[in-house]
């Protein structure tokens, strides 16, 4: 069923950025809450609304669609098919649509469907608990929209050639941006995370998630990932004689853990640029291990032996982490930002978060939290004994030329007490 039309902005509305998303399927087993989340999505100017009342009906009316909708609001309890069905459904069909989970259920409830989502890969903007309101769904759309500009109302990016990576690469296009990691306890600024950016001379900025499997599936991921190092080795030793000495975590793919010349190649580097190997922080997935362990263990023991750190990166998201942090060498784990978000509002995940922070405690490591976006996060993280925390909360990521004026206009702030 299709509904068009557009009301006029309540006051809670006209106060933020109006969303562009120009459409929306809303699949509700209640035509009372259907019409209520169709008016709502009018409030806040997406124009173009559909309607199913479970996810069967939503599958056929996606199926029947020349241009699909650009976003999925998609409620719990359904007959016939219900919302954490559809989810695996829209996966299996390979649908990708932004979606937004809603029910009257118990939050803990509905964040634990919104996380099955995003395990499943599917691209949850959030959740929100009923009565919807344009104030509730128009904060979910903001923060997409400000996390990811070109996304709403857009086009999927094109993909990247092939041909168009190695000359990127041959032409030392890629760059690194730097986020800062912050230690809870003090404030102080104790290192930053390298992170590759491709500023390409048509597309415009382009993201790792893009390219890095593009490089990991034809071999290149080897001659990026030393660029990268050798980018972000300079940088600090450049810092280093500004006096601002920090360490630089690095992700290392988990292909390049099968290469035992890794090691030299890494130590080469570090010796080249002057910069102490414990200010080297290496980052690796626990997919890292799972294809040769053996050779893995072998680098990176080896790696730890010459003194640089390890990271166990992304923890939460596999399913033996506890036992690789039993067989490798790691000096710090870094919990993923899927434990982070919300975590004021969600009983079982703050749970969770605790029991990690003291287990790596008890094995004598560093926790780094990714994805910290509020102070409701960042004081739950200090409530839990996290070490450092990363995010938007505090800075994005930058070149390393802003970086100085970064933290001198931090030491000014925090000296007004302004932080």
């Amino acid at each position: 069923m299709r509904n068009d039309g557009a009301h006029g902005l309540n006051e809670t509305v006209a106060a933020m950025e109006r969303p562009t998303v120009g459409s929306v399927l809303v699949i509700d087993d209640s035509a009372v809450q259907r019409a209520h989340g169709v008016r709502v999505c009018n409030e806040l100017g997406i124009a173009e609304t559909y309607e199913a009342g479970n996810g069967r009906e939503a599958l056929a009316v996606l199926e029947g669609l020349e241009t699909a909708p650009q976003l999925l609001v998609i409620d719990l309890e359904m007959p016939t098919m219900d919302g954490p069905e559809l989810l695996t459904q829209l996966r299996r069909r390979d649908i990708d649509i932004p979606i937004i989970v809603v029910s009257s259920r118990e939050r803990a409830l509905i964040h634990s469907v919104g996380h099955m989502g995003f395990i499943l890969g599917l691209r949850i903007l959030g959740t929100v608990q009923k009565p919807l309101t344009p104030a509730s769904i128009g904060a979910v759309l903001q923060n997409w929209i400000n996390e990811a500009p070109a996304a709403a109302g857009q086009p999927r990016p094109e993909p990247i050639d092939l041909a168009d990576l190695r000359a990127g690469l041959d032409a030392a296009q890629i760059i690194v941006y730097y986020q800062p990691q912050i230690e809870i306890k003090s404030g102080a600024v104790r290192g930053v995370e390298a992170l590759a950016r491709w500023p390409h001379p048509t597309l415009g900025l382009i993201y790792p998630e893009r390219f890095i499997p593009l490089a990991e599936q034809s071999g290149l991921v080897h001659e990026l990932t030393v660029q990268v190092l050798n980018q972000a080795l300079m940088q600090a030793m450049a810092w280093s004689a500004e006096d601002i000495n920090l360490s630089v975590a690095v992700n290392v793919s988990p292909l390049l853990l099968d290469r035992a010349e890794l090691v030299q190649e890494i130590a080469s580097l570090q010796q080249a640029y002057s910069v102490p190997p414990e200010r080297v922080i290496l980052e690796v997935t626990e997919s890292s291990l799972l294809r040769e362990p053996g050779v893995a263990m072998g680098v990176l023991t080896r790696l730890r032996l010459r003194g640089f750190g390890l990271a166990l990166d992304d923890y939460g998201t596999g399913f033996s982490s506890m036992q690789q942090l039993a067989r490798i060498p790691f000096t710090e784990l870094k919990i993923d930002k899927s434990f982070v978000k919300g975590v004021h509002q969600r009983g079982p995940l703050r749970v969770m978060l605790r029991s990690a922070v003291e287990m790596a405690s008890e094995l004598g490591l560093v926790t780094v939290a990714e994805g910290v976006e509020s102070s409701e996060e960042l004081q739950v993280l200090k409530e839990c004994g996290c070490t450092f925390a990363q995010g938007w909360l505090f800075a994005k990521a930058m070149p390393g030329v802003e970086l100085a004026a970064w933290l001198e206009a931090r030491d000014i702030s925090r000296a007004h007490g302004e932080e």
